[in-house]
């Protein structure tokens, strides 16, 4: 009890790991399995089958692009999971989360995965223009 406990009210990783799910509604959980289902239409049905000379750039941008319009148009079409995601950040941490999912899917590695959250943060705020709660531009 005492190590769930610590981390728990730590406020570092062990909560952000226990509140994001439930914080996020299970939009997150949504966004991640429907980027999952991306990855492994990318692979050809075949979980982590993109490895090696198939692996380039081109292949990760298509399947980031993807993910982040799904999501974003989840964003768009329903007001409500906007307002449920409150801040800008976590709007951009769950769209990463679900193109990170896409690449670990179809390729089993992690630096591609970690380059994919990353683009994908990226191209959240470069789509929704910003990053910040409520009109507020603080984490800029």
């Amino acid at each position: 009890d005492q190590l769930w406990f610590g981390t728990y009210m730590s406020g570092g990783v062990g909560f952000t790991q226990y509140a994001s799910a439930t914080y996020t509604d299970n939009i997150l959980e949504d966004f991640c399995y429907k980027g999952a289902e991306i990855g492994i239409d990318y692979a050809g049905g075949e979980m982590a089958s993109i490895k090696g000379d198939k692996l380039n750039m081109d292949v990760l941008e298509e399947m980031i692009r993807a993910e982040m319009d799904y999501c974003m148009t989840q964003y768009e079409a329903y007001p409500t999971t906007a307002e449920s995601h409150f801040g800008g950040s976590v709007r951009a941490a769950c769209v990463a989360a679900g193109a990170g999912s896409a690449v670990a899917a179809a390729t089993g590695l992690t630096q591609p995965t970690l380059s994919a959250w990353s683009l994908a943060m990226l191209g959240h705020y470069e789509r929704a223009g910003r990053l910040g709660f409520y009109g507020y531009d603080l984490q800029d």
